[in-house]
């Protein structure tokens, strides 16, 4: 279906109201209020590929209509919370690791999930709620959009504890930390001292104690 061809007019709506690519199942509806069955019209979107249901409740538009890219990190936060973006995922946003990642990976205050969507596979693992908050940031996007992602000192923080679990020396992380996840020791260097405090102040472990001893070398 190519916009030349005409354009459905429940799309039409929807193509001049959404101020991005990512819409929850309130927008929709809102912006199909003037048709007599919303959801039929909702359906008949999806059946045509005008829209895409990333999950339920949660939609873009099909790749025929869309204007820009959708955001990972937005539909991340948006599919379960609260959450925020961590792990591998915020880990190559930072450029940390060198390995590709297709994997979206978030922490949450849940129970940890796993969503299967037309998009790929979005994941999320649960911390408690004391630790969940600490390092956490909303960052500006390409499409002046705005997410909840862990800082850089969180996302590697989170990989380490919640991946790799408790270490038994200093020799150890290190071993895990530059061979085994390739971290760079510039990388390390450029980390923020006093938030690492502050992260392993909330939640005391080995990964935190050597990390932060390894930037202070």
């Amino acid at each position: 279906m190519k916009r030349s061809l005409g354009i459905d007019p429940g799309l039409a709506i929807l193509l001049n109201k959404a101020p991005h690519e990512e819409m929850d199942y309130g927008f929709v509806m809102e912006c199909l209020k003037a048709y007599k069955n919303p959801r039929v019209k909702l359906n008949h979107l999806l059946k045509i590929e005008a829209l895409v249901r990333v999950k339920k409740g949660i939609y873009i538009f099909g790749k025929n209509f869309s204007r820009q890219l959708y955001s990972s990190e937005v539909l991340a936060n948006m599919i379960y919370g609260p959450s925020y973006v961590s792990l591998e995922w915020a880990c190559q946003y930072y450029r940390l690791i060198p390995e590709k990642v297709t994997t979206v990976t978030s922490v949450t205050t849940q129970r940890s999930r796993r969503f299967q969507t037309p998009l790929g596979l979005f994941t999320y693992d649960h911390l408690p709620l004391q630790v969940f908050p600490v390092g956490v940031t909303l960052i500006k996007l390409f499409n002046k959009q705005h997410a909840l992602v862990a800082t850089k000192e969180k996302a590697l923080a989170d990989l380490l504890v919640l991946r790799r679990g408790a270490f038994s020396s200093k020799k150890h992380f290190k071993e895990t930390l530059y061979e085994d996840l390739r971290i760079e020791e510039e990388d390390v260097d450029s980390l923020d001292a006093e938030l690492l405090k502050v992260i392993y102040q909330a939640r005391p472990h080995t990964a935190i104690k050597y990390l932060i001893q390894c930037k202070e070398e």
